[in-house]
């Protein structure tokens, strides 16, 4: 059983042992307390304690009553929320609104344990005990709700979160610097509510005096009432969310105003290094016995490389939180922790990952992202790779080299996704022939997503020939390496843009090449995506372009199971027959 005094205070008892009379900074998250790299709430729980702020956490409290908010008493000075590492809908809800039974961040993936809109919930409970705390709302939940935004389960635009939860300010993105610049001038007798100008963050305000430059986006009841300035406003949303170039924007809700200061700078490698050496316990806290964390099972012995994307995925909610500019963690750094796992009790030899959103992005940079940011007008990898964008793959190979070196190590798998689109010409041999002969546990994922093109299109995602020729690339260099080795391809079903002509098109594509997908996924509109804005409005908010969009539980679920005929039975069967007679 690993020692509670490796973790940050969860109790009173154990504030008594480190002789705290209380917490500068409480921390409430969604999730089981896991003290991992992997869990928003542990990184930002060593940071502060590596700052000098003493912090305890909260996980997965029961809202029903208010015994376990009151487990550390009154914080000195605020309360830091976190629905967890998903949104408390997509973590309850299926994409067809039914009810998960389980939860992959509870302790046994019990369901039920994180309340519908954990951030609302969990902030208006300390309100209620904790008068004039201030609570500063982050993570995830936060990131992608902190304007007026598109709620699938509502079918409706709701507030910006801050709103609604009546916090005090927003931390949106991965959220360290702007953690610990609020915690030093909280210290200093500055009231957060009153915080309006650190990167990275959301406030409310009574007026909008000091912020006459504000890019000004149309109001909540105005993008509430009419779709297209719905669209409006996202499409200038999305040109400030820049961290270099971007300015701050201002949206009126009522007779108030959410200002959104831009982007926090990326961190820089020392950073990075900095964050993920500082000493977590790398377990579930021992209050929870033998009953496993399953979300931490898949990421125990998994290594963040670095973190951004810079593909813009238009279903994918990256772009908002994490951003489009890479960083990168250096390969002594990486080193280190490999060898940190390697000499645990529980390490069985195998690294299951070292990635980030796409783990072929490690060690990619552009000459203008440090000082124009990200282009405004242009993308790095569509309509194909900018000339600008450098591949780390040299890179990658040397440290996969000097991982499977390290005393203890047999394996090292690669199973973050793959960007395929960059692993089908000459520059990427060196990278896919070591994949492939060393680094595959016999089933590689990617995402093809669909096979027709206009839907891709409307995904910004590459053309299905590209995926056919990675894959017959991937199959030579796998049979070269003596290997069987197969691609786990994940589909998506009902992306805006997807009739019953291009549910067509993709599964007579799937039969014409053998395929039997297990991985289908019925789209789900996140919070502030592009994608989002098409299901809402039926119009792409970039080019104004009509977009035809499934909505009716009928008609997505007939999509999906053209994919997955052998799943279709009962009253589905009869939703298909009926969707076959269309």
């Amino acid at each position: 059983m690993t020692d509670r005094k490796k973790f940050l205070p969860i109790s009173k008892e154990d504030l008594a042992e480190r002789g705290w009379s209380e917490c500068d900074i409480i921390l409430i998250t969604g999730d089981a307390y896991v003290d991992h790299p992997s869990y928003g709430t542990a990184v930002i729980g060593r940071v502060l304690e590596d700052a000098g702020f003493r912090v305890g956490v909260i996980a997965q409290p029961d809202w029903k009553t208010s015994k376990d908010f009151l487990a550390l008493g009154r914080p000195r000075l605020f309360f830091g929320v976190s629905a967890g590492n998903l949104d408390s809908m997509v973590s309850n809800y299926t994409a067809s609104k039914k009810p998960r039974r389980k939860d992959e961040y509870a302790p046994g993936g019990r369901g039920g344990l994180r309340p519908n809109r954990a951030s609302i919930v969990y902030t208006s409970k300390v309100k209620e005990l904790f008068s004039g705390v201030p609570v500063v709302l982050g993570g995830i939940e936060a990131s992608l709700r902190r304007l007026a935004h598109f709620d699938y389960w509502d079918e409706a635009v709701r507030r910006s979160i801050l709103l609604d939860a009546k916090a005090d300010l927003l931390i949106y993105g991965m959220g360290e610097k702007q953690i610990v610049e609020i915690a030093r001038r909280a210290r200093d007798g500055e009231e957060i509510r009153k915080m309006a100008d650190i990167r990275g963050t959301v406030s409310l305000q009574s007026d909008s005096k000091g912020f006459e430059d504000a890019v000004k986006l149309p109001s909540f009841e105005e993008v509430s009432a009419d779709p297209e300035k719905f669209n409006q406003a996202f499409k200038l949303f999305y040109a400030e969310n820049d961290p270099v170039r971007g300015r701050p924007v201002i949206q009126p809700h009522g007779g108030r105003f959410v200002i959104q200061q831009p982007p926090a700078f990326p961190l820089t490698t020392a950073e990075l290094d900095h964050i993920y050496q500082l000493p977590f316990a790398r377990d579930w806290h021992p209050v929870y016995g033998k009953e496993k964390i399953p979300g931490f099972e898949t990421t125990r012995f998994s290594i963040t490389s670095h973190r951004g994307c810079a593909g813009e995925c238009n279903f994918c909610s990256l772009f908002a939180h994490q951003g489009r500019i890479g960083q990168n963690r250096s390969r002594e750094s990486i080193l280190r922790e490999v060898k940190l796992l390697a000499g645990l009790r529980e390490f069985r030899g195998t690294i299951t990952d070292i990635g980030g959103p796409t783990a072929n992005l490690y060690g990619a940079a552009c000459d203008q992202w440090e000082t124009a940011g990200a282009c405004k007008n242009k993308q790095c990898m569509m309509p194909a790779k900018c000339k600008q964008l450098k591949l780390g793959y040299q890179k990658t190979v040397e440290l996969w080299r000097e991982v499977m070196k390290v005393p203890g190590v047999k394996h090292l798998f690669i199973q973050s996704g793959l960007r395929y689109d960059l692993l089908i010409d000459k520059e990427s041999d060196p990278y896919l022939q070591a994949l492939c002969q060393s680094h595959v546990g016999g089933q590689l994922k990617v995402a093809p997503e669909h096979a027709a093109a206009p839907v891709l299109r409307l995904m910004n995602k590459p053309s299905v020939k590209a995926y056919e020729k990675f894959a017959e690339r991937f199959k030579m260099l796998s049979q070269k390496a003596g290997k069987n080795q197969y691609l786990v391809n994940y589909w998506v079903s009902a992306h805006p843009g997807a009739t019953l002509k291009e549910a067509r098109e993709l599964e007579k594509y799937l039969q014409a090449h053998r395929l039997r997908p297990e991985q289908v996924q019925d789209f789900i509109p996140l919070p502030m995506t592009v994608s989002a804005c098409m299901y809402y409005t039926g119009k792409h908010p970039f080019t104004g372009e009509a977009v035809p969009v499934v909505k009716t539980y009928k008609e997505r679920e007939a999509q999906r199971l053209l994919l997955q005929p052998k799943k279709t039975k009962g009253p589905l069967l009869r939703h298909r027959k009926d969707y076959d007679a269309v």
